[in-house]
C-alpha cells in the first residue's frame, strides 16, 4: 500500500493535475460548467411541469424548459471558443469566435422550423442531446480562430482604426469555419452529427452499463482521494448524463418508461437520489462519525463539516481526513465500486425503486429531500436507507483505525508539551 500511495503521490497525481490545467481541458470544463444556471433554471421548470399534471390550465412548463435546457447545446458552441480566445489572451476576437461557433453548429444540425405555429426553431441536438456535436464545433472554430488569432491583413503603423482592422481581420479565420461548414456539410452533404454521434455512443452506451457505473463513480473517488476534482472529468461525463435524463424525461412523456428502458447513470441517480449523501464519496456517515470522535482533530473537523456535509459539499471532510491519507482513501475507492452496484441491483434488477425521470440538477439540495422530490415514493427512501448503512458500513473500521492514530497522535503531543 506505502508503494501505491508513493507511485500515485509522486507520479499519477501530477500528470492528472497537468492534464486538468491543460488550456483545452479547462477551456471545455469552464464552458460546460458556465451553462449551469440554465441547467438549474431548467431543473425547475422540469419540477414545475409535474403541475400541468392536475392544473391542465396552466400554462405548459415544458415551454420554458424547452429554451433553457433545451438550448444548451447552443451555449457551449457559444462558450467554448469564446473561452479559448480568454485564455490564448485574444480577447478581441472572445465574442466573433463565439458566434462563429453557434454559426457552425447550426450548420451542422441544420435545425428545423417549428410548423405548429408557435414561434422558434427545435431540433434534439440543440438540447443536451448534441453536446458533443457543439463541443466538436466550438474545438474546431477555437482551432481556427487561434491559428489566425494574430493575423492582420495591416501593418503595424497602419492609419486604418484598430476597430476597422479587427473587422477585416477577422473575416478570414470566420470565412474559413463557414466556406468549410458550407463544404463538408452543405454541398458534400456529409452528416456530421450523426457521424459524431455516432463516435460517442459507445461511450454512452458503456456508461449506461453496470461496468460503465462503476467505472465513472470509481473515477470520481480514485481522483478525489488524491486531491483532483472530478470536475476534471466534466467534458466527458456530463453530455452523457445530461443525455441520459433528458432521454428519461422524453421516454415518460412517450408513455413508454420502464424500469428495464430508463437510464440509470445520470447526474439525479448519483448526486440527488441514492449515491453521494455528503457529497462525491458519501462523506456524510463519515462526517457524522468524526462528531462522536474522542479525538479533538477529529471531533472539530466533524462540526466544521457536517452543515456543508447536509448541502453535499464535502471538501473540508476530503482535504481534512481522506485526501492522501492511506487509511482513508481505500474505503473512499470501496464506495465507488459497491454503491453503484447496489443502485443498479434495486432498481434495475430487482426493481423495487424508481429511477428519476425528471431533470433535477440540484446536486446541493439535502438529502433525503432531494431523493423524495425525484422517487415521490417510500421504496426511494428505502435504497437511501440501504445505501448509506452499506455506506457507513465500509467508512467505519477504517475510520475506527485512523481514530485510534489521531488519539494516540494527540496523547503523545500532550505528554511532550508537559514534559
Amino acid at each position: 500500500m506505502k508503494g501505491l500511495v508513493n507511485w500515485l503521490e509522486n507520479s499519477f497525481a501530477p500528470k492528472m493535475s497537468k492534464i486538468s490545467n491543460n488550456v483545452w481541458v479547462v477551456t471545455l470544463k469552464d464552458s460546460i460548467m458556465q451553462t449551469l444556471p440554465f441547467i438549474l433554471l431548467g431543473s425547475v421548470f422540469c419540477l414545475l411541469a409535474i403541475l400541468n399534471n392536475y392544473f391542465p390550465s396552466l400554462p405548459s412548463f415544458w415551454t420554458p424548459f424547452g429554451w433553457t435546457l433545451g438550448k444548451i447545446s447552443l451555449f457551449v458552441a457559444f462558450l467554448i471558443p469564446f473561452n479559448l480566445m480568454e485564455k490564448k489572451r485574444l480577447r478581441k476576437q472572445r465574442l466573433i469566435a463565439g458566434m462563429t461557433g453557434i454559426v457552425l453548429y447550426l450548420m451542422v444540425i441544420t435545425p428545423q422550423m417549428v410548423l405548429s405555429g408557435t414561434p422558434g426553431f427545435d431540433h434534439d441536438a440543440l438540447g443536451a442531446g448534441g453536446m458533443f456535436i457543439a463541443i466538436f464545433c466550438g474545438m474546431f472554430t477555437g482551432i481556427i480562430m487561434s491559428v489566425f488569432g494574430k493575423f492582420s491583413f495591416f501593418k503595424e503603423n497602419s492609419v486604418i482604426p484598430d476597430f476597422v482592422r479587427a473587422w477585416f481581420d477577422s473575416m478570414l479565420p470566420i470565412g474559413i469555419v463557414i466556406i468549410v461548414g458550407w463544404i463538408v456539410v452543405l454541398i458534400m452533404n456529409v452528416d456530421i452529427y450523426n457521424l459524431i454521434q455516432s463516435i460517442f455512443k459507445p461511450l454512452a452506451g458503456f456508461m449506461e452499463t453496470p461496468y460503465g457505473f462503476v467505472v465513472i463513480l470509481f473515477a470520481d473517488c480514485f481522483l478525489y482521494s488524491m486531491g483532483i476534482s472530478g470536475w476534471v472529468l466534466t467534458p466527458v461525463t456530463k453530455p452523457v448524463l445530461l443525455a441520459a435524463i433528458t432521454a428519461n424525461v422524453g421516454l415518460v412523456a412517450a408513455g413508454t418508461a420502464t424500469a428495464s428502458s430508463l437510464n440509470v447513470v445520470t447526474s439525479e441517480v448519483i448526486y440527488s437520489a441514492y449515491i453521494w449523501v455528503g457529497g462525491v464519496g458519501c462523506t456524510l456517515p463519515l462526517v457524522i462519525m468524526m462528531i462522536l470522535s474522542k479525538s479533538k482533530y477529529l471531533n472539530a473537523l466533524g462540526k466544521a463539516c457536517i452543515v456543508p456535509g447536509v448541502f453535499n459539499i464535502n471538501e473540508p471532510v476530503v482535504f481534512g481526513a481522506v485526501a492522501w491519507n492511506p487509511i482513508m482513501m481505500f474505503p473512499m475507492w470501496l464506495q465507488g465500486i459497491i454503491l453503484p452496484i447496489i443502485v443498479w441491483v434495486f432498481t434495475k434488477i430487482i426493481a423495487i425503486a424508481p429511477i428519476p425521470t425528471m431533470v433535477f440538477d440540484m446536486w446541493y439540495c439535502p438529502f433525503p429531500i432531494s431523493t423524495w422530490i425525484l422517487t415521490k415514493g417510500v421504496t426511494g427512501l428505502l435504497l437511501l436507507a440501504i445505501v448509506v448503512a452499506v455506506s457507513t458500513i465500509i467508512w467505519y473500521p477504517f475510520y475506527k483505525t485512523y481514530e485510534k492514530q489521531k488519539i494516540n497522535e494527540e496523547a503523545v503531543s500532550i505528554q511532550k508539551e508537559q514534559a
